[in-house]
């Protein structure tokens, strides 16, 4: 294990997730103005936050796997690439590639979110974190009990950020300070993809 900051990496990485409203909360929160229910919110964010959590889970099993077969350097460096060229991709992109109709069941709504997060390179942002509970002095394969955890504070900071948010705002705020506060989250999530490939390159 290398310290607190990996578990610290993926809890705040999740909050950030769960306040992006690309990443679902804001969907949620249009199904529940759409059927005037609170409850309504709270049911959308079950199966975006279990999408979200499958799309994490993925890319950290896989890196995982990784380990077992690639030197730790190797996949150090070829994570840190991933994540530069991935970060570039979405800076010259700059838009959302994976929409879904407005009615959306259970598993629309988990597939659209795997689908939105595995877009967003939700999971490869987790790749230092991963690489650092999984690294051993004297053995370098990988262990699943760490990333599996790691994961997990992922999600579960991913899903209470995203209840919070789309609950507050369907509760008090008012969707009406999206049009008067709004950030390009996108803008900010490929510069930070960028600047997780190079972190984890430097270090």
């Amino acid at each position: 294990m290398n310290g607190l900051w990996p578990w610290l990496w993926a809890a705040g990485l999740g909050a950030y997730h769960g306040l992006n409203p690309a990443m679902g909360w804001l969907f949620a929160l249009a199904i529940g103005l759409q059927e005037k229910r609170r409850s309504a919110v709270a049911a959308a964010l079950v199966p975006i936050g279990l999408g979200h959590l499958g799309a994490t889970g993925l890319i950290v099993g896989l890196l995982a796997l990784a380990g077992q077969i690639l030197p730790p350097g190797s996949l150090k460096v070829g994570a840190g690439l991933v994540l530069l060229a991935f970060g570039l991709y979405r800076l010259g992109r700059l838009r959302h590639p994976v929409r879904v109709g407005f009615r959306a069941g259970f598993w629309d709504l988990a597939l659209w979110s795997f689908l939105m997060a595995s877009a967003h390179g939700a999971g490869l942002m987790l790749a230092p974190a991963a690489l650092a509970v999984t690294a051993h002095p004297h053995h370098p394969v990988p262990e699943a009990a760490p990333a599996a955890g790691l994961t997990l504070v992922h999600g579960l900071a991913m899903f209470a950020a995203a209840g919070l948010t789309a609950l507050v705002v369907y509760e008090w705020v008012g969707v009406g300070i999206l049009r008067r506060a709004w950030l390009n989250t996108d803008v900010i999530w490929a510069a930070a993809l960028v600047g997780t490939g190079i972190f984890t390159l430097a270090f």
